[in-house]
C-alpha cells in the first residue's frame, strides 16, 4: 500500500526583529480591542445621552459586541490558517478601526447595532492571532516571552479600559469612546505588515469548510453569551427570552459538539481536551479571570456607590495594579523559564496570593478610600502573572506545531465567555446580597432602632444602603477568595509537571 505524503510544510522564518515587531503590534491590536470594549462599557452613559438612546438599547449595544466577539474568537484560527495569518490579522485591525471611525456617525439605532455587531467579530478575532504567532514563530527561548505578552490581555488590559474611558470622554468628547483605538490600530497595521511573513494562501481548506458546524456553533455562542449578557436584567429564567437564549444555545452546542468530534477539518479538536494539563488550563482559566474581574468591579462599584467617586477618580486604584504588570510578567517569565521552577506550584503561590489580597479586601468599611486599597493591589500586581502564566505554559505546552489553532480556539473562546459569565454572575451575586442585606439592616433597626441624633428618615435609609453595599462588598471578596482557594485544590489532581521550551541553567 502506498504511503500518502503529507504537503510540504513551509520553513518557519527566522527570528528576528521584524518577528518581534510584528508580534508587538498584534499585542497592541488584542489590547486595543480589549480598550475598547470597556471603554464603550463605561462610556454607555454618556454614548446614550448623545445619541438619545434608551437604557434597554445601551444594553444591547454591548450585549451584541460581546456575543459576537466571543463567536469570532472561535473560528478566527481556522480563518488564519487558511487565508494567513498576516492578511486575517491586517483586515481584522482594518475593520475595527474603520468600524469605529464609522459609529459616531450611525443615522439610527439599527445602524449603530449592525456597526456593533460587526466590530464586535473584527475585535473578536484578534486575540487568537497572537497566541497563534507566539505559538508560531517564536523560538523556544522566547516562546514564554511571547505567551506572557498574550497574558497581558487578562490583566493589563481590563484594568486599563476604566481610565482610557474616564480620561477620553472627560477631555476629549463621547465620540472617542470609539475613536481612542484609532492611532494604535494604525500602529499596529504598520508592524503587523512589515514584521509577520506573508505565507502562501490554502484555499482548498475551503473545500473542506465545515458548514454544518459554523451553522450550529455561530447561533450558540451568540444565543448563550446574549442570554448571560441580559440575564441579569430580565429576571433570568422568569423571563421567556432568556430561557428560549439559553435554552437554545445549550441545545445547539451539543449538536455542535458532537458535529465537531467526527469533522475531518474541525473548529474545535474535542479530543485534545484528553490533554490532561489543557483541560486543567481551561478550567482553571475560568475561575482565575471570575477572580481577576471581580477584583476590579468590587472596588469601582464600592468607591463610586459609598464615597461618590467619578470614574475618573477611581481611575489610580487600577493603574496601580495594570501599569506594573508590565514589569511584572517579565519576571515572572523569567521564574517559569527555569528547569528548577515547577510552574504548577508558581500557579498554587499566584491564587494564594490572589485569595490573601481577597481577604484582605473583606474586611473593608465605609470609611475606606482609594488609599486603604493599595495594599491589596500591591499584592494584585505580583499574583495575576503568577496566576495567568503558568495557565499559558499547561495550555500550549507539549502540542504538535498543528495543534496550535485549535489550541489558540480553545483558549480564547473560554477567554471570552468566561470573562461573560463572570460579569453576569458577580451582577446577579450583588443584586442577592444586597436584598439579603438590606433586609436584615432594616429589620434589625425596625427591632431596636439606634439613637440617631435626630438624623431624618432619608438619612438613616442612606446609611442603611451604605452599610448593604459594604456587607454585600465584603461577601463577593470572601466569595473570590474561595474561588481561588478552590482552584489550587485541583493543581495536585489534573496537570502534570511540564518544563520550559528551553530549559535555562
Amino acid at each position: 500500500m502506498e504511503t500518502p505524503t503529507r504537503p510540504p510544510v513551509a520553513a518557519p522564518a527566522a527570528f528576528g526583529v521584524r518577528i518581534a515587531t510584528g508580534l508587538v503590534g498584534v499585542l497592541l491590536a488584542v489590547l486595543v480591542s480589549g480598550f475598547n470594549e470597556n471603554v464603550t462599557k463605561f462610556a454607555m452613559p454618556d454614548i446614550r445621552g448623545a445619541l438619545g438612546y434608551s437604557y434597554d438599547q445601551g444594553t444591547w449595544l454591548l450585549s451584541v459586541y460581546a456575543a459576537f466577539s466571543v463567536t469570532a474568537m472561535a473560528f478566527a484560527p481556522w480563518c488564519s490558517a487558511t487565508f494567513t495569518l498576516r492578511r486575517f490579522t491586517l483586515a481584522a485591525i482594518g475593520s475595527f478601526m474603520l468600524l469605529g471611525v464609522l459609529s459616531p456617525f450611525a443615522p439610527n439605532y439599527e445602524s449603530m447595532l449592525i456597526l456593533r455587531i460587526l466590530q464586535g467579530l473584527a475585535g473578536g478575532a484578534l486575540p487568537p492571532m497572537l497566541m497563534s504567532v507566539a505559538l508560531r514563530f517564536l523560538p523556544p527561548g522566547v516562546k514564554l516571552y511571547g505567551l506572557g505578552s498574550y497574558a497581558l490581555t487578562a490583566t493589563f488590559g481590563p484594568s486599563f479600559g476604566l481610565p482610557l474611558a474616564a480620561w477620553s470622554v472627560e477631555y476629549l468628547g463621547w465620540q472617542y469612546a470609539f475613536w481612542q483605538i484609532i492611532p494604535m490600530c494604525l500602529l499596529a497595521m504598520g508592524f503587523v505588515a512589515w514584521g509577520l511573513p506573508q505565507d502562501p494562501m490554502k484555499l482548498e481548506r475551503i473545500k473542506q469548510f465545515n458548514w454544518r458546524g459554523l451553522l450550529l456553533g455561530a447561533p450558540a455562542l451568540v444565543m448563550i453569551v446574549l442570554g448571560l449578557e441580559q440575564g441579569h436584567r430580565l429576571d433570568w429564567f422568569n423571563s421567556q427570552l432568556i430561557r428560549l437564549l439559553i435554552g437554545g444555545g445549550l441545545s445547539l452546542l451539543i449538536l455542535f459538539f458532537i458535529n465537531e468530534w467526527s469533522q475531518p477539518l474541525p473548529f474545535f479538536k474535542i479530543q485534545m481536551l484528553r490533554i490532561r494539563n489543557l483541560s486543567h488550563a481551561l478550567i482553571t482559566l475560568g475561575g482565575v479571570l471570575f477572580v481577576l474581574l471581580g477584583v476590579i468591579i468590587i472596588p469601582s462599584n464600592f468607591l463610586a456607590d459609598v464615597q461618590g467617586y467619578r470614574p475618573l477618580q477611581t481611575a489610580p486604584v487600577l493603574l496601580w495594579v495594570a501599569v506594573p504588570q508590565l514589569i511584572a510578567l517579565p519576571l515572572v517569565v523569567a521564574l517559569l523559564n527555569n528547569r528548577i521552577v515547577d510552574c504548577r506550584w508558581v500557579l498554587a503561590i499566584g491564587l494564594a496570593l490572589l485569595a490573601v489580597a481577597c481577604g484582605i479586601g473583606s474586611h473593608l468599611t465605609q470609611a475606606w478610600h482609594r488609599e486603604e486599597f493599595y495594599l491589596m493591589q500591591m499584592i494584585q500586581i505580583i499574583a495575576q502573572p503568577m496566576a495567568v502564566i503558568p495557565l499559558l505554559m499547561l495550555a500550549t505546552g507539549g502540542l504538535q506545531p498543528t495543534d496550535g489553532p485549535f489550541a489558540s480556539a480553545w483558549f480564547n473562546t473560554i477567554k471570552g465567555f468566561a470573562a461573560v459569565a463572570a460579569s453576569s454572575t458577580l451582577e446577579t451575586l450583588s443584586m442577592h446580597r444586597m436584598h439579603f442585606h438590606s433586609t436584615m439592616l432594616v429589620d434589625r433597626y425596625g427591632n431596636n432602632p439606634p439613637v440617631t441624633g435626630g438624623a431624618s428618615t432619608t438619612e438613616m435609609a442612606h446609611r442603611l444602603h451604605e452599610q448593604a453595599i459594604v456587607l454585600t462588598s465584603s461577601d463577593l471578596y470572601l466569595y473570590m477568595a474561595g474561588l481561588a482557594l478552590l482552584l489550587i485544590v485541583l493543581i495536585p489532581i489534573m496537570p502534570t509537571r511540564i518544563f520550559p521550551p528551553r530549559a535555562v541553567s
